[in-house]
């Protein structure tokens, strides 16, 4: 009996993060793609022949997919059948994880927000940059809200049954970094890695260098939702 040789269409998603982007890199780079992942788990099949995917869509670093496809030409031993769907798809889902989710203590959360709203020298919520020493570190936080969101982008399209959160900041204007320096410290004060009075003292301190490092949080996820005019702003000048 012939080797049975079967050709598969494949349909799969991913967040990018984590990848180098979907085409294959060599093994000895830090940061692989997809597509390293998806042919080391079909040889586990223990294939007659070595895989090669053939991907459809390639995506750069970083860049997620809802659904991107490939073929695949698998060959199996004198006697085997062709593989399975499901077999297939349990194969391909070898290198997939659940990651930790960690519970946020939305009360906690809430009450330190609480203290960063009003008028304070947000010194140590700005990271430095060339324009520092020009603008003043007094800020008016009128609005830090945290509050369930709507149906998340995991929800719709990852079928992952996560709770999604909104932080919402209202400034007449903020400093360098700012928005994602107040957000990494909430969300530490959510896990447990800073209490409440720490973040206090941390805003009382007014030292951008106090900050702790590795905490502010990435721009992911980050909108700028609009902006605002008082209408004495929109008249022109005398």
């Amino acid at each position: 009996m012939e080797n049975c040789r079967a050709r598969y269409l494949i349909f799969f998603q991913y967040l990018g993060t984590k990848y180098s982007g979907v085409m294959k890199t060599p093994p000895h780079q830090s940061t692989l793609g997809v597509e390293n992942y998806l042919e080391n788990a079909l040889q586990k099949l223990r294939p007659h022949n070595e895989v090669c995917l053939y991907i459809s869509s390639r995506t750069d670093a970083g860049v997620h997919a809802l659904c991107n496809s490939a073929h695949v030409d698998i060959q199996r031993r004198s006697g085997k059948l062709p593989f399975t769907a499901k077999v297939l798809t349990e194969a391909l889902n070898y290198h997939l994880k659940p990651e930790p989710i960690r519970e946020l203590n939305v009360r906690a959360m809430q009450e330190a927000t609480s203290s960063l709203l009003g008028t304070h020298d947000f010194s140590t919520f700005q990271a430095l940059n060339s324009e520092t020493p020009f603008k003043s570190p007094v800020k008016t936080l009128v609005q830090a809200r945290l509050e369930p969101g709507p149906e998340s982008f995991t929800q719709r399209h990852f079928n992952r049954n996560l709770q999604f959160w909104e932080l919402t900041f209202k400034s007449p204007s903020f400093l360098y970094k700012q928005v994602r320096r107040m957000t990494g410290a909430l969300v530490a004060v959510g896990q447990g890695r800073l209490s409440v009075p720490q973040l206090q003292e941390l805003l009382e301190v007014r030292d951008s260098l106090a900050y702790p490092q590795n905490m502010c949080a990435p721009p992911t996820g980050l909108f700028l939702t609009g902006v605002e005019y008082e209408e004495s702003d929109l008249m022109p000048d005398s």
